[in-house]
């Protein structure tokens, strides 16, 4: 079975880019607890606290430690802006 990736994924920091990626789904460690962002979902912007950011896509699933951040999502694009 393929993974439709339909989703925009960039994960930033102060010093780099660390990841550009075509995703079907990202899962977040928001402040107010773990949520997750498939396609077509409704615009957000929330702060993230300590964990992992885990996206599935044609490669797998993988994931990414973040001590702090936050991100924006709307019309299936998410940027992630974290201190690593």
């Amino acid at each position: 079975m393929s993974i439709g990736c339909h989703i925009s994924l960039a994960v930033l920091t102060p010093e780099a880019t660390l990841l550009e990626k075509n995703v079907s789904k990202v899962s977040l460690p928001g402040t107010k607890g773990c949520f997750m962002i498939l396609k077509d979902h409704a615009p957000i912007i929330s702060s993230l606290d300590e964990g992992y950011i885990v996206f599935e896509s044609v490669d797998g699933e993988e994931k990414i430690y973040i001590r702090s951040g936050f991100v924006e999502a709307s019309y299936n694009k998410v940027t992630v802006c974290v201190e690593v």
